[in-house]
């Protein structure tokens, strides 16, 4: 998902994914086929040697129609080069009819492979299409596209996951609009990819039925560690690992002070006037899913948060991301540049700037959502 304007219609660049297809790449690929026969055929017209013969050449012309085309364009194209092939030919025949023949029947069943070939493909890019618009479904029903508006918060970001042919991933965001207020959740499942999706889809649906249900932040977190243990027991049956899942939740109220409960998540950054700065929010805590292993019960930590400022709460595939030299991304020190820019802006600088750093290699979700108070 990519960050945008004000106003710029709600859709992700999965949803765009779908709507594109190969099949639709080259308009007219049989005036490719013709462009390219024709200095062929000239250069075959002045050439007198008659040993060396470059009209045989035409018989791989089909073959971009069939990587790029449609059957009807390939078989075009197939029928094309046999009128030209033998005009050529009668016109400047081969030393032997034999040779002629054999000419002849290479570009036929070269053309009939070509036609096959443009079938399957076409076949084939349906089908993954098919995938991809569920995949799109699956992640309408997991993460709501940017930007998300509240009472309290405008909330935009970027959202990316590792796998370009993935369109959701271990990373998961959701925003509740809750009787006591405008609760957040940014969480990172252990993993990445499809297999991390169970644990996500476990913890948003528990999140989204919690958050407007209790009236405290930490019953609303003993609620999500009891979804992902569920989720764990029901992996261990099936053969899958148990995964855990680090977890920022915050509430925001009338009040100009913010609530959070962090699980083992990276704390947020504070964008107002003066240096930006990491929120200090004490013990992280451990992530969900793994509370038996500590004593301590989880607990609520206040920071402030005034209309007009603006909250960054990023995955570790962005605070970890690391350039050709080794080095970490620098994300306090950019984002000290952004401080009064509009939230989409933001975003967008961020995903930038970040591809600059890394070079476009990023080894784990990406995910920067920019939380802006209105209230």
């Amino acid at each position: 998902m990519a960050a945008r304007a004000p106003g710029a219609p709600l859709k992700s660049g999965a949803e765009s994914g779908v709507a594109s297809s190969p099949i639709g790449a080259v308009k007219a690929p049989m005036a490719y086929v013709v462009a390219a026969t024709v200095p062929i055929v000239l250069l075959e017209l002045m050439i007198d040697d008659r040993t060396v013969r470059l009209v045989p050449l035409l018989i791989l012309l089909p073959a971009f129609p069939a990587v790029v085309g449609s059957v009807r364009q390939t078989a075009c194209a197939v029928g094309w080069v046999l009128i030209v092939i033998t005009a050529v030919l009668v016109y400047r025949p081969l030393p032997s009819s034999y040779n002629f023949a054999i000419v002849m029947v290479l570009a036929f069943v070269l053309g009939v492979l070509c036609v096959v070939t443009c079938q399957w493909r076409i076949r084939r890019e349906r089908e993954l299409l098919r995938v991809r618009s569920t995949a799109v479904a699956l992640q309408r029903q997991m993460l709501r596209p940017l930007p998300i508006l509240t009472d309290r918060v405008i909330v935009d970001g970027v959202y990316r996951p590792v796998e370009a042919d993935r369109l959701v991933g271990g990373d998961v965001y959701e925003v509740v609009a809750s009787p006591y207020g405008t609760r957040l959740l940014f969480g990172d499942v252990q993993g990445k990819g499809l297999p991390a999706i169970g644990a996500a889809f476990a913890m948003l649906g528990a999140f989204r039925e919690a958050a407007s249900r209790e009236p405290t932040l930490t019953a609303l977190v003993d609620d999500l560690e009891q979804a992902v243990v569920r989720h764990n027991a029901f992996a261990q049956q099936t053969g899958e690992p148990e995964r855990f899942v680090t977890a920022l939740i915050l509430g925001i109220d009338s009040s100009t002070e913010t609530q959070a409960v962090n699980c083992g998540h990276p704390p947020p950054y504070l964008l107002k006037a003066g240096p930006v700065t990491a929120v200090q929010l004490g013990d992280p805590g451990v992530p969900l899913g793994l509370a038996d292993l500590s004593p301590a019960p989880r607990t609520v930590a206040w920071f402030p948060f005034p209309p007009g400022a603006t909250l960054v709460s990023c995955s570790d595939g962005v605070t970890e991301a690391r350039g050709i030299t080794g080095a970490f991304y620098p994300l306090e020190e950019r984002l000290g540049a952004w401080a009064d820019i509009s939230p989409w802006e933001v975003a967008e600088h961020l995903t930038e700037d970040l591809g600059r750093h890394t070079a476009g290699e990023h080894r784990d979700d990406i995910t920067a959502l920019v939380v802006r108070r209105t209230d």
